[in-house]
């Protein structure tokens, strides 16, 4: 087993870790979209693994949308969207449709306490501090009362949990499902704090400390209850923004 399968709490398959290798090495050579890559055996060479074991990778990332072969031209990074992107889930997703909304919220309180039981299992020292320092931000934000500052640091531990999951397709489905929530502020919350951020500050602590503990399903537990708690904090906004109109 390598190094980097331990590191994730258990076995993992080398074309996965090499999945995530080669998405760092895109991020340190600073690559963009439509940007030619670094052939197979030039990867297989950098990542200190087999080309086979490259090859498997790129076609997990291709799955994903971040990297796009060209036969007989070679690898490209491919456009960031990822494989929620807009070509694929924006043709049925309606943020004004509060049907649609509700089943957005479903599904990130399904992929919220995923990455929480799998981030207790996994999350590294230095992850653990991202998650830590990502609730600083939000509760900063909240005690100063600057929804911009709030929302960063609540973006920031949300992902900062995901990328502790050692989950690639995890990282890109939480990244893509709240793209997805943000389109629906035009009738959410977005812009401000809402009635549920104090409680919101409070959940995340209780995330957090259930991951430092290695606690996987109070972890879960928490990133459940926080994501009911916003989903009520954002149909009472809807309710009393429709009774306001009324009146």
């Amino acid at each position: 087993m390598t190094d980097a399968g331990r590191a994730a709490g258990g076995y993992r398959p080398g074309y996965e870790v090499a999945a995530e290798q080669v998405l760092e090495l895109i991020g340190r050579l600073r690559l963009r979209p439509g940007d030619r890559m670094p052939t197979e055996n030039e990867l297989a060479q950098q990542l200190g693994t087999s080309r086979t074991v490259v090859r498997e990778a790129v076609k997990i990332l291709s799955a994903l949308g971040r990297v796009r072969a060209q036969k007989g031209r070679g690898l490209y990074v491919a456009d960031d969207e990822g494989m929620l992107g807009t070509g694929r889930w924006a043709s049925f997703f309606l943020p004004t449709d509060l049907d649609h909304v509700y089943m957005l919220f479903e599904f990130r309180r399904v992929q919220e306490m995923e990455t929480s039981r799998l981030a207790a299992r996994r999350a590294t020292p230095p992850e653990l501090g991202a998650i830590e320092r990502a609730a600083a931000v939000c509760r900063q934000g909240f005690e100063t009362d600057r929804a911009e500052e709030f929302n960063s640091g609540d973006d920031a531990f949300h992902t900062s949990i995901a990328a502790a999951s050692h989950n690639m397709f995890l990282q890109v489905a939480v990244r893509e499902a709240r793209r997805l929530q943000a389109q629906s502020s035009i009738i959410g919350l977005h812009g401000s704090l809402g009635g549920h951020a104090a409680k919101a500050v409070e959940e995340h602590d209780a995330i957090h400390r259930a991951i430092r503990a290695g606690d996987s399903e109070a972890a879960a537990q928490a990133a459940a209850m926080h994501i009911d708690n916003t989903l009520e904090d954002y149909r009472r906004e809807i309710q009393q923004r429709i009774f306001t109109r009324a009146d």
